[in-house]
C-alpha cells in the first residue's frame, strides 16, 4: 500500500510531502466556500510529483450547480482525481449518486470517487455507488482495513497530526497508471 495526507484550509500550503505518494486537497464547499490555500496546496503536490486529488464538501442544495461550481475552478491535468466529500446527512443517496454521475458525464478522462466515513457507507447509504471508487474513513487503528467488504480504494485511518491515508495500490506509478483514464 501507499500513503497519502488530504488537506485543507486547517492545514499549511507547505505541508510535508515526506513518504508521500498523493494527497486530496479540499477546494470547495457547497456553492459559496472556496479553500483560500488550495492553489499552493496544489504547488506544494505538483513540486513533489505526488498524484493529486480534489475534493468537494457536498452540501443540500443543488448538485449540478455544486459540481459546477467545483469543477468551476480546477484546471485539470490528465491523472488527477475529483472527489465528492459525503458527510452532509441532508445530502441524499439519490443526490450522491448524481453528483458523481454529472461529474464522471463531464470530466470523462478524470476519475470521480466518493468519499465518506464507515457510519455513512454502512447505515446511510443505500446504493453502493461510489463512482470509480471509495475512499472510505474509519480510524479503527488498522491502518489498510477500513471494516468494509465493499472494494476501496483508499482508507484515511487517522487524523493525527493530519488526515493520513493509505492507497491501495502496490505503488505511486500504478496508482498513477489507474488515475490515467480512458473514457
Amino acid at each position: 500500500m501507499i500513503k497519502g495526507v488530504d488537506v485543507s484550509s486547517y492545514q499549511p500550503s507547505d505541508y510535508s510531502t515526506k513518504g508521500l505518494d498523493f494527497v486530496f486537497i479540499k477546494i470547495t464547499e457547497g456553492t459559496s466556500y472556496v479553500n483560500p490555500k488550495w492553489v499552493d496546496q496544489r504547488q506544494t503536490a505538483r513540486d513533489a510529483e505526488l498524484v493529486t486529488g480534489f475534493y468537494h464538501f457536498g452540501r443540500a442544495g443543488s448538485m449540478k450547480e455544486q459540481a459546477d461550481y467545483f469543477m468551476s475552478k480546477i484546471d485539470l491535468v490528465k491523472g488527477d482525481m475529483l472527489v465528492l466529500d459525503w458527510e452532509d446527512t441532508e445530502v441524499s443517496n439519490a443526490e450522491k449518486d448524481s453528483w458523481i454521475k454529472y461529474v464522471q458525464e463531464e470530466r470523462p478522462h478524470t476519475r470521480v470517487l466518493l468519499y465518506c466515513n464507515t457510519n455513512f457507507w454502512l447505515n446511510h447509504d443505500t446504493t453502493s455507488f461510489a463512482g470509480d471508487g471509495l475512499w472510505i474513513a474509519h480510524y479503527n487503528g488498522k491502518p489498510g482495513k477500513p471494516g468494509i467488504e465493499h472494494p476501496w480504494r483508499f482508507h484515511q485511518y487517522t487524523n493525527d497530526p493530519i488526515d493520513t491515508n493509505l492507497g491501495n495500490y502496490d505503488s505511486r506509478d500504478e496508482l498513477r497508471k489507474w488515475t490515467h483514464k480512458e473514457p
